[in-house]
């Protein structure tokens, strides 16, 4: 059997056939800024990230997930080269509109939704869409747009431009977090709760990994929430962004240029790196001292949720993408789960505890 004819399937809303684990593809955008942050990858190669997603179909994956925003359309004409060179029914394509508005009063005034899409197809060189997301929840003042953006998106549906319609799960805009004091801010969850019911989405895109800490009593997590809606989920940051899988040392962080929204998080600090490589302890010594094992903790943990989702695991070289999809496929126990939940809860409320202190002192967010 070919890598192509992979077993590993799973159907998602809209009856979309996909491999468990895609390609998420903010990284190929390159070094960006937007809205006044760095919200890019200053590690990104074009030629590398050409070769890893051609490894990645190859090994059977067939979902990739962009926005308009990663590289301001960079991102988009990388996977449109490659989908040029295979056929269009092989490849699950997925984009965004929302953070980038170019010139116009809004990025969801139906005239600039319009424009944005043209221009994801064009780069993508594709006709159409598997899924469109709303990639934010700011539709103006008073939500003055937030009819006209959903009846957009239901007419690129009927035009057959878009398949499925997506939104984000519960979340905060960009800035919120750098320009709104934490006492002052909304209710992220009743947010999302009244736009849900305004999109009645397909899909639900949410940050999601086994340092997630479980929801407040009496609130559902993501998983429950896409069951209530009918939609399926698209998890990202499966793997913390390379943090779960021991990447990184403390004695040697990294360093990164300019447009690089790593700059500005809490996690990526010496000290942040050096409670990861103590927390993550545990799990070398049961499942293995290698960047391999932990990445098929990780994923595995994540998959494992539900399955009505799938994994977004982004990508700078591809040995990774190699690591990442050749991860699935031995689930773990029950036992096993549930260590990993101990282990990694720990390890979450110790760096929650530094972030606090780093937004204090640098007055910037994770």
């Amino acid at each position: 059997m070919s890598a192509r004819q992979s077993p590993l399937r799973r159907t998602l809303a809209g009856g979309l056939s996909v491999h468990p684990i895609g390609i998420g593809a903010w990284a190929l955008g390159g070094p960006d800024y937007n809205l006044g942050l760095p919200m890019g990858w200053s590690t990104a190669v074009d030629a590398a990230s050409r070769r890893g997603l051609e490894t990645a179909y190859e090994l059977g994956a067939n979902l990739i997930d962009t926005a308009d925003v990663y590289g301001h359309g960079h991102s988009e004409r990388v996977i449109g080269d490659f989908v040029a060179t295979v056929p269009r029914d092989t490849v699950v394509l997925s984009s965004k509109v929302g953070y980038h508005r170019g010139t116009a009063r809004h990025a969801y005034l139906p005239s600039a939704m319009r424009r944005q899409l043209e221009t994801t197809l064009e780069n993508l060189r594709t006709d159409r869409l598997d899924i469109y997301f709303l990639h934010n929840s700011d539709f103006g003042p008073d939500d003055r747009y937030l009819d006209e953006a959903v009846a957009q998106m239901r007419d690129f549906q009927r035009q057959g431009l878009v398949t499925a319609v997506g939104m984000r799960g519960p979340h905060r805009y960009a800035t919120e977090r750098v320009t709104v004091a934490k006492d002052q801010r909304g209710d992220k969850y009743a947010r999302f709760a009244y736009l849900a019911e305004q999109v009645r989405p397909d899909y639900l895109a949410a940050r999601f990994n086994a340092l997630t800490p479980p929801p407040a009593a009496g609130r559902p997590d993501i998983f429950a929430l896409a069951a209530s809606l009918g939609a399926s989920v698209l998890i990202n940051k499966p793997l913390a962004q390379g943090l779960l899988t021991g990447k990184y040392d403390p004695d040697q962080p990294p360093a990164f240029a300019p447009g690089d929204h790593r700059l500005r998080k809490a996690w990526f600090t010496p000290e942040a790196l050096k409670i990861i490589q103590d927390g993550l302890a545990p799990l070398r010594k049961r499942f293995g001292d290698t960047s391999a094992a932990l990445t098929r903790v990780a994923l595995q943990y994540c998959l494992q949720q539900a399955d009505n989702a799938a994994v977004l695991v982004g990508f700078t070289r591809p040995e990774q993408v190699t690591e990442n999809l050749t991860a699935v496929g031995t689930p773990l126990t029950i036992n096993e789960l549930a260590f990993v939940r101990d282990t990694l809860g720990r390890l979450q409320r110790n760096l929650d505890a530094h972030s606090e202190v780093f937004l204090d002192e640098k007055g910037t967010g994770r």
